[in-house]
């Protein structure tokens, strides 16, 4: 009987075992039929699950008997599920395609890199801002566009006034006059309109931001050293779009905007309107405005027409005025005296005008004309001193792009850069006028499916400053579906100008114009390496990585030096150098994202023999965002910076610092309610360290590392009709 019992165990047993069986299959893309590395697949309503190998082979034991659906993912893909009957008729692995999302970000087209390829297929690294990422910065600072560029990696905007709030953006430890500035591509902010820019650009007409970060001279010429930031109007479209924003703060600002956009049968228009002001604010109760008081209009207003299916003209007017008055709050709000009597005072008029053309002659073929003329003015004073000019400047260009698996595109332009001092006495004026001309030619070459090279070279011809050889090239490989890298670098260089970030902090002041026989200008090289991987972890958690290294290499940069008792711009006895790497991270659960970046920045100056670090740079930074989204319904969101130890000018260290915020917005059919807590820890480098030294009639600023305006919060109402 015992004998028995142990024959039926035995049995039964077997019975489990041989009713266990194995899944196979090769999971790949739908169109391009590569392997789907990482991609997972389960049971439903089991444990039994297996992610796929290089080959996109996965493999899924014991599963029982009966039918069964097996679920297909990655992230980037429509998730697929299908049905079989176990034990299968075939033991041959089975072929799963998945399709891409439509909505993904590699879908998204760039135009900076005037190739108009997705950022997934474009060689030279682009970060985009885009659709509701856009939309929740704006929110937190819908008055200009510094939140948009502040809390991405490797970006930092740089405060040049204790008072009024003044600041410009600074990419991968390089001054801001390595950056270029580009709206919808053309060249509207530099030299002396490079300042207050970044102040005086709201973001709410914008279709997105791209960002270059390295030498991007080839494409566009001078001074795109560290990198390039264009911002990219939004254009018609058949469905009529109009937006009313209003939003408020606690330190006394007010933002009304409005924008309109229609396409019409053979024409369309846009156009985006704006009043922001603030009143003068001071936390730190040391009579000095942390805000300024200001007003500023700007109305933006663009007419596109339709002549046919393959041809377009545009024509664009951008505006902005604004009075910016800073410094002593007594003075500000007008009960100054003997002793409250400093002020820092800027009126600024913006006018440009951009005309553009563009033909498509066939699929893979079009000819474009740009052309724009743009007015700056300027009056900075304070006591005792005054600095007034204004700055014509005018660009041009011709561009022919043609091919498909071989894109090329050839250009040339023409820009010219004039700046008039007002005469004041005993200072000697300050005027120049510059030429560049210049040719580019750029070929993008779809080498094999794992392989695409861009290569570019541009020749320039500036007066005073001789010619510049340009070359560029930047790699694409596509190691896996979901493991890619790029590579590139390219020269540069930057045509001396008295209008930097130093001169910015003492406006001016006592610094002579340039000296054309005896300065050069400064060149550049610089590369960047990253690696992007992508996957899925648990069937629900969705993880993605971008890791960059960079390095720019700067000979001979412009420095202030001494010359008497003035300032003069001199090429430096040596080189700059910056290195270091940024990694970003996204963590998304269901209706949950994580964001991380962490940037690395090592900026040396090696100047006579002599190593220094790079004053107001911060080796480390951390970016943390967490948010909790529903989408079309409501988020909300908290943020932590951390930025570490900096050099000051004067060699000693500033203090390390933590900035949080918390944002939240509701939305319906046509309105969204919003509200931000910016830097709800009230950090403030007033509150553990002094931001002048003398007295609050004269004040000598300190660098300004950290905010002094502190905890603002804000909110307001977003209607679209």
């Amino acid at each position: 009987m015992r004998s028995l019992w142990i024959i039926m165990l035995v049995a039964m047993n077997v019975g489990i075992v041989f009713s266990q069986h194995t899944f196979k299959a090769f999971i790949k893309d739908a169109e391009s039929k590569e392997p789907l590395v990482g991609a997972t697949s389960v049971v439903e309503g089991t444990k039994s699950g297996g992610s796929a190998d290089e080959n996109g082979y996965v493999e899924i034991q014991n599963v029982p008997n009966g039918e069964h659906t097996v679920a297909f993912s990655i992230v980037g893909y429509e998730k697929r599920s299908e049905q079989f009957v176990f034990p299968l008729l075939s033991e041959t692995p089975v072929e799963i395609l998945l399709h891409r999302q439509e909505e993904e970000l590699e879908e998204v087209i760039v135009s900076t890199t005037r190739s108009s390829r997705t950022i997934a297929d474009e060689p030279t690294r682009i970060e985009a801002i885009t659709g509701e990422e856009l939309g929740e910065k704006s929110n937190m600072k819908p008055g200009d566009i510094r939140m948009l560029l502040t809390e991405s990696t490797g970006i930092q905007t740089q405060q040049t006034s204790a008072t009024t709030a003044n600041a410009t953006i600074r990419i991968q430890g390089l001054d801001g006059r390595y950056t270029q500035m580009l709206k919808d591509g053309y060249p509207l902010y530099s030299g002396f309109a490079g300042g207050l820019s970044i102040m005086q650009i709201p973001p709410l007409d914008l279709h997105q931001v791209e960002v270059i970060k390295g030498s991007v001279s080839t494409l566009y010429g001078g001074g795109a050293i560290a990198g390039l930031v264009n911002l990219i109007s939004k254009v018609p479209s058949q469905e009529r779009e109009v937006n009313m924003f209003v939003n408020g703060t606690s330190a006394g600002g007010l933002d009304l905007s409005g924008f309109y956009s229609e396409r019409f049968e053979g024409a369309g228009v846009t156009v985006f309107a704006s009043r922001n002001s603030n009143a003068p604010y001071d936390p730190a109760n040391i009579d000095l405005t942390a805000i300024p008081k200001f007003e500023r209009y700007t109305i933006n207003p663009r007419l596109f027409l339709y002549l046919n299916d393959n041809t377009t003209v545009n024509v664009g007017v951008s505006t902005g005025f604004e009075n910016r008055l800073g410094g002593d709050i007594h003075f500000v709000r007008g009960e100054g005296d003997s002793t409250h009597s400093y002020f820092e005072r800027n009126k600024t008029t913006r006018i440009s005008l951009q005309l553009g053309f563009e033909h498509q002659l066939d699929n893979h073929s079009t000819f474009v004309l740009k052309n724009s003329f743009s007015s700056f003015n300027r009056l900075l004073e304070i006591p005792q001193y005054k600095f007034d000019g204004s700055q014509i400047s005018t660009f041009s260009e011709a561009s022919y792009s043609f091919g498909e698996e071989a894109g090329w595109i050839i250009g040339a332009n023409l820009w010219t850069d004039g700046f008039t001092e007002s005469k004041q006495p005993a200072v000697i004026a300050r005027d120049y006028r510059q030429t560049i001309v210049g040719g580019f030619v750029q070929n993008t070459w779809n080498a094999s499916d794992w392989l695409m090279l861009e290569t570019g070279l541009r020749a320039d011809y500036a007066k005073d400053y001789g010619a510049f050889m340009l070359p560029k090239i930047s790699l694409l490989f596509k190691l896996a579906s979901n493991l890619t890298s790029r590579v590139g670098g390219g020269l540069g260089y930057k045509l001396p100008s008295i209008f930097t970030e130093h001169a910015e902090e003492i406006q001016v002041r006592t610094v002579l114009p340039i000296d054309e026989a005896n300065t050069e200008a400064e060149r550049s090289f610089g590369g960047n390496v990253d690696v992007n991987y992508r996957t899925t972890l648990f069937d629900a958690l969705s993880l993605s990585v971008n890791h960059l290294f960079f390095y720019t290499k700067l000979d001979e940069p412009l420095v202030l030096a001494q010359a008497g008792g003035d300032l003069t711009f001199l090429n430096a006895n040596g080189h700059l150098n910056t290195k270091g790497m940024e990694m970003n991270l996204k963590l998304s659960f269901h209706n949950m994202k994580f964001f991380f970046g962490y940037t690395l920045t090592d900026a040396q100056e090696h100047f006579n023999g002599k190593l220094r670090t790079v004053a107001l740079t911060p080796k480390h930074r951390l970016n943390n965002v967490l948010i909790y989204e529903v989408h079309e319904d409501w988020r909300v969101g908290l943020e932590a910076y951390y930025y570490g130890t900096q050099q000051l000018r004067d060699g000693s260290p500033g203090m390390t610092y933590w900035i949080f915020g918390f944002m939240a917005e509701k939305s319906w059919k046509n309105l969204s309610l919003f509200i931000n807590f910016e830097n709800f820890s009230d950090t403030r480098q007033t509150r553990f360290d002094t931001i002048y030294k003398g007295t609050i009639t004269r004040p000598q600023f300190k660098d300004i590392y950290a905010p002094v305006d502190g905890f603002v919060a804000n909110g307001g109402i977003k209607l679209r009709l």
